[in-house]
C-alpha cells in the first residue's frame, strides 16, 4: 500500500497546492487504486504521476463542497477516453448521485463503463475478503464523512523450503498448504499446513478524515490505526477562528492522533495563507502534542514499512 497526495490545499487551488485528492495505491493487494475526494483539476495532477485512471476502482467522497468534488466529472470522462472499461463505484453523501448523473447528462458525457453511485450512511459501507471501510459523520458545516480503511489479516506465508524438505512436490499441493489445508503425499505421509506456514500477519489500517472540527468521531475512526490523515487548515492558537468554518488547527489534528493512539499523522488541507516554507513551522507546532507528524505536499508519496512511515523517492 502506498499513499499519494494529488491535492493538499484548502478551499481553492493555489500555485503550490491543488484542491483535495488522495490516492491509496493497492496495486500489490488488488491491482487497483482508490481515490478519496476529487477536487478541481485532479485529472491534471494525475498526468504528473504514474497513476492510471483505468485502475481506479472506488472513489470515496467526504462531502459536497466544490474543492472536494469539482474534478469528478472530468475524471470520469477521461477514464472512458483512456479505455477504462472496468466498473467504478462512487461512495459519498446524499446528493452525490444527483450531482454526478446530472452533470454527465447535461454535458452529454458518455462513459463506456458502468458507474455505481452509493449514497452512504454511517457504518460499514464496503467489505470484501480483503478490506473493510467504515464511515462516520464528522463535524463540518455540511454533512461530511470520515473513513476508516482496514485490511483484513493477510494469509499465512508458505515456508516453501520447509515444505519441499518434507517432500511436497511443486504444484497444487503447495497452494493447498498455503490455504491452510493439510495434504497427503504419494507415500501416505501427511504434511500439516501449520508446520509449513508462518502465522497470519496484521493488515494495515488508515483513517482518512474529511473537513472537520475536532470531534469524537475523528477519534473513533482513528483508533489504533497505522496512519491518520487529517486536515490542518489553521495553525496553533486559532481554534476560535477555525470553529465557525468547521475546520481544525494543526494541534487539534495532533490531539486526534494522540487520543486515538494512532502511530502516524499526515496533515493536509492546508490554507493558502501558509507558504511551503512554513510547512515545517506547522509540523513543529503539532509535535508539541504528537511525535510523528508529516505535512503533506502535492505529489508527496508514502508507504508503510515495518510500521514506519517512509517517503517514496521517485
Amino acid at each position: 500500500m502506498e499513499l499519494q497526495f494529488l491535492g493538499t490545499g484548502a478551499g481553492m487551488p493555489s500555485k503550490q497546492r491543488n484542491t483535495s485528492a488522495l490516492v491509496v495505491k493497492l496495486l500489490q493487494e488488488r491491482g487497483t487504486v482508490w481515490l478519496f475526494d476529487c477536487g478541481e483539476a485532479t485529472q491534471h495532477q494525475i498526468l504528473h504521476t504514474t497513476i492510471k485512471p483505468r485502475k481506479i476502482e472506488n472513489i470515496f467522497i467526504t462531502h459536497m463542497h466544490g474543492d472536494h468534488i469539482f474534478g469528478l466529472p472530468g475524471l470520469l470522462g477521461s477514464r472512458s477516453f483512456l479505455d477504462g472499461k472496468e466498473p467504478l463505484t462512487i461512495y459519498g453523501p446524499t446528493g452525490i448521485k444527483e450531482w454526478v448523473l446530472t452533470t454527465l447528462r447535461l454535458s452529454r458525457t458518455y462513459l463506456q463503463y458502468k458507474v455505481n453511485i452509493i449514497e452512504i450512511e454511517e457504518g460499514i459501507i464496503f467489505e470484501d475478503d480483503q478490506f473493510i471501510v467504515e464511515a462516520k459523520l464528522l463535524d463540518h458545516v455540511i454533512p461530511c464523512f470520515g473513513y476508516r480503511v482496514i485490511q483484513k489479516p493477510l494469509p499465512p506465508q508458505l515456508l516453501i523450503e520447509e515444505a519441499l524438505r518434507l517432500g511436497v512436490p511443486k504444484g497444487p499441493l503447495l497452494a493447498q498448504l498455503k490455504k491452510g489445508q493439510d495434504v497427503v503425499l504419494e507415500n501416505a505421509q501427511t504434511v500439516y499446513s501449520k508446520d509449513v506456514t508462518a502465522e497470519s500477519s496484521k493488515g494495515f489500517s488508515l483513517a482518512i478524515l474529511g473537513d472537520t472540527r475536532y470531534c469524537q468521531a475523528s477519534i473513533d475512526l482513528s483508533q489504533d490505526v497505522d496512519i491518520v490523515i487529517h486536515e490542518a487548515t489553521f495553525d496553533a492558537g486559532t481554534e476560535e477562528l477555525a470553529k465557525p468554518y468547521g475546520h481544525s488547527t494543526i494541534t487539534q489534528a495532533a490531539m486526534v492522533a494522540k487520543e486515538s493512539r494512532a502511530k502516524h499523522l499526515i496533515v493536509q488541507h492546508i490554507s493558502a495563507r501558509f507558504l511551503p516554507s512554513q510547512a515545517e513551522e506547522l509540523r513543529v507546532q503539532g509535535l508539541s502534542v504528537f511525535p510523528s507528524i508529516t505535512v503533506a505536499a502535492d505529489f508527496s508519496e508514502y508507504e508503510l514499512k515495518n510500521g514506519e512511515l517512509v517517503v517514496v523517492d521517485n
